[in-house]
């Protein structure tokens, strides 16, 4: 695993002080005049600095091969939805190959607009199929797409 901490990333504050073994995202990577890597760590509903080497790395951002990988993972449980209406039956699927295509040419407008629509569908299906199994693939699929969405455009 790469340990060089980057945007996306999920980082443990080990410093002492008032944020010590708190949980954060890094939302930007940025040098000082020393060249000393400086992170912005988002903690709640703020923003911390802190050098690199009082963050501890917890979770790596999902790389692009490991999105497509969800993608691919929610695409075969699509079958298993039962309760999805007949129009949604064809866009569903289609709207996640889109996706696919889409995210390696990073068009942000594109790929947060299919994204949307199939985060809709899965939504109103959720309401009707909330216990049925296959959710337990497509949720952490679908939460790696989005944070990888939210990190890397």
């Amino acid at each position: 695993m790469n340990n060089r901490i980057e945007k996306g990333d999920i980082v443990v504050i080990n410093k002492n002080g008032k944020y010590h073994q708190q949980v954060g995202e890094v939302s930007q990577v940025d040098y000082n005049i020393f060249f000393v890597k400086i992170v912005l760590v988002k903690l709640g509903n703020q923003e911390e600095a802190f050098e690199e080497k009082d963050l501890q790395l917890q979770t790596k951002k999902p790389s692009l091969q490991e999105v497509i990988t969800s993608i691919d993972k929610i695409l075969e449980q699509v079958d298993r939805i039962q309760h999805l209406p007949t129009q949604e039956k064809i866009e569903l699927p289609n709207r996640l190959k889109y996706l696919k295509l889409d995210i390696p040419k990073v068009d942000k407008q594109l790929i947060q607009k299919n994204f949307d629509n199939i985060d809709k569908i899965l939504a109103v299906t959720r309401e009707v199929e909330s216990s049925a199994s296959f959710w337990q693939e497509i949720d952490p699929n679908l939460e790696k797409i989005s944070w990888w969405i939210r990190t890397s455009l």
